[in-house]
């Protein structure tokens, strides 16, 4: 089972391990996001919370150039991804043996719909927050944020018919910063995940 330690006891050692499991291991998490929380740390008190430190963590995501928050996302996995999940990924995506497994007619769909998304939104990864919702809910959703019709096609429409929102476009950062968000709901709800009481 995933836990973390006590807040109190997060320093600087301990903060890309625990961003790590909140967040999602990433390249940009070590290079920029836990050099930016330590000088956090240092020039303020501890963390009171997992709650506050997922708020600073997201606070200055949010507060990066548009390249940067978007390596930020990719280090989230796909939806519907089945292989290389972390354990809690695995969880929220309904991919634990404990869940009746997703039809492959779903998983295909889905994998149809990252593609066409990620041909909308050059540079960005669908993340939402999935709060228990089935992988087929989240490809119906996915179908409404792209203004498709319903369907388990794996291949329709084609990818190249999507037409495309250019990055730093007002519609584009509009949709990096609702992923970024999302990304500080899914966090939380892991501390529910991992039991720990009030944030801490």
């Amino acid at each position: 089972m995933t836990t973390l330690p006590p807040i109190d006891d997060v320093d600087e050692s301990q903060l890309p391990r625990v961003l790590s499991i909140l967040l999602e291991p990433s390249d940009v998490l070590f290079s920029a996001l836990v050099p930016g929380l330590v000088a956090s740390i240092a020039s303020r008190t501890k963390f009171t919370s997992y709650a506050d430190l997922i708020d600073a963590a997201i606070a200055q995501v949010a507060s990066w150039d548009l390249p940067l928050r978007a390596q930020f996302i990719e280090g989230h996995p796909r939806i519907g991804e089945t292989k290389n999940l972390s354990a809690l990924s695995a969880k929220e995506q309904g991919a634990t043996p404990t869940v009746a497994p997703t039809a492959p007619e779903v998983l295909a769909r889905l994998a149809h719909l990252n593609a066409c998304y990620e041909r909308r939104y050059p540079g960005l990864r669908y993340i939402t927050f999935v709060n228990g919702r089935s992988r087929a809910a989240i490809a119906l959703e996915m179908e409404d944020v792209l203004g498709l019709p319903h369907s388990l096609s794996p291949d329709q429409p084609s990818v190249d018919e999507i037409a495309q929102i250019q990055p730093g476009a007002e519609a584009w950062r509009i949709e990096l910063d609702r992923a970024v968000v999302d990304v500080g709901r899914i966090a939380k709800s892991r501390l529910g995940t991992m039991k720990i009481q009030n944030g801490r």
